[in-house]
């Protein structure tokens, strides 16, 4: 399979065509190889707009999966990344959003929860000569407070709401993103913290992946 000529048909055939005009996201995403982030034997479906079994599971038994291509792109465009930001990616599975984003960013944190998934994510990273982006382990709804304030944190997947732990983390004038699926159709949301207040926008309809961990926790209220 010519894995590159179809990363430029998921380009201009699925993102471009849904409104993701930035130029440097469509080039990281034409220049990234999702392939090598999705496991061996689904290498053929790498492109195609749909989630993708990763074939492992979270510490809790959640089993883990690839955003779509079309609704991953319309997330980090509605982050609005600036070469400056330091990004926090929870969720990061194996790695692809990180991989992306660091060609957006300044730096980007990965959090995955599985242990084992994040060392194979800092391995295809390492692989790929991204040396901006680092992968952590630990609960996803806590998020990352040792490089903490961040520009942006992209959560990579759907979830039932915002912890009060993530905002917190946010720095002045930094916009957290996600898909909030807990009641009915997932939407995506954007928070941006102003003055210390956080504030929140409801942009488009999506799906994701359910991310563990999200279910239980204090939630921040809008």
């Amino acid at each position: 399979m010519d894995f590159a000529q179809a990363r430029q048909n998921m380009v201009v055939s699925q993102i471009n065509p849904q409104s993701v005009t930035d130029k440097a996201l469509l080039d990281a995403l034409g220049e990234i190889p999702r392939e090598r982030f999705v496991p061996a034997t689904k290498r053929d479906i790498a492109y195609m707009d749909k989630e993708i079994s990763l074939d492992i599971s979270a510490p809790d038994g959640h089993q883990r999966a690839m955003m779509m291509p079309v609704a991953f792109a319309q997330l980090v465009a509605l982050a609005q990344i600036k070469s400056t930001d330091l990004v926090l990616v929870i969720g990061c599975s194996t790695g692809y959003s990180a991989a992306v984003i660091a060609r957006l960013a300044d730096s980007v944190v990965g959090l995955e929860a599985n242990e084992d998934m994040a060392t194979q994510a800092n391995d295809i990273l390492m692989s790929l000569n991204i040396d901006n982006a680092a992968i952590v382990s630990g609960p996803l709804n806590e998020g990352y407070k040792n490089e903490a304030p961040y520009d942006v944190i992209f959560i990579d997947g759907a979830i039932d709401h915002i912890d009060d732990a993530l905002v917190a983390q946010l720095d002045e004038g930094g916009r957290l993103v996600a898909i909030i699926s807990a009641h009915g159709p997932g939407k995506a949301h954007v928070v941006i913290k102003k003055g210390g207040v956080a504030s929140n926008r409801i942009d488009f309809d999506a799906s994701a992946p359910a991310l563990p961990g999200f279910q239980k926790t204090e939630k921040f209220s809008f």
